[in-house]
C-alpha cells in the first residue's frame, strides 16, 4: 500500500509544492512545528533513512541543503533544523524546521496557518530556490 507521502507525490492528495526533481520531493508540512517547516522525502518509497542506498541518501541530502537555505531566506528564524526521525510515516522524510527556540525542535507545539498563509509561504520559498 502506498504511503500518504506517494500519493502525495503522485498527487493523489493535494500538498504545497515547495520544489521537486527527478528523485525527491518537498513540501510544506501541514501540522507545522513552526512556519515554513518542510518535508522533502525520496520519490522512492523506502521506509527507513538508513535503508536508502548511498546515492538515493546523498541526493536527499543536497536536495534538502537546497531547500533548507531557501528557507533560511524566506523565512526569519535562528536557523533551519534538521530532523529525520521517520516513526510516523513509513517513508523516508527529512523535516526541515525554521527554529526560534528548542520548542519548534520538539514536535509538541503545532503551529495552526490558513490555507492562505501555507500558499504565501511556500512561495516565499519557492521563490528563494
Amino acid at each position: 500500500m502506498a504511503s500518504i507521502f506517494t500519493k502525495i507525490i503522485s498527487g493523489e492528495i493535494p500538498s504545497y509544492k515547495i520544489a521537486e526533481d527527478d528523485d525527491n520531493y518537498a513540501f510544506l508540512d501541514i501540522n507545522p512545528n513552526a512556519k515554513g517547516h518542510t518535508l522533502c522525502v525520496p520519490k522512492k518509497e523506502v521506509d527507513k533513512i538508513l535503508d536508502l542506498d548511498e546515492e538515493s541518501y546523498t541526493k536527499l541530502m543536497a536536495f534538502s541543503r537546497k531547500v533548507g537555505i531557501a528557507i533560511q531566506k524566506a523565512v526569519p528564524c535562528k536557523r533551519v533544523g534538521m530532523s529525520v526521525i521517520g516513526l510516523e510515516v513509513p517513508h523516508v522524510h527529512v523535516h526541515l524546521i525554521p527554529l526560534q527556540s528548542m520548542a519548534n525542535a520538539t514536535f509538541q507545539h503545532k503551529e495552526e496557518f490558513t490555507q492562505k498563509e501555507f500558499e504565501e509561504v511556500a512561495r516565499a520559498i519557492r521563490s528563494n530556490l
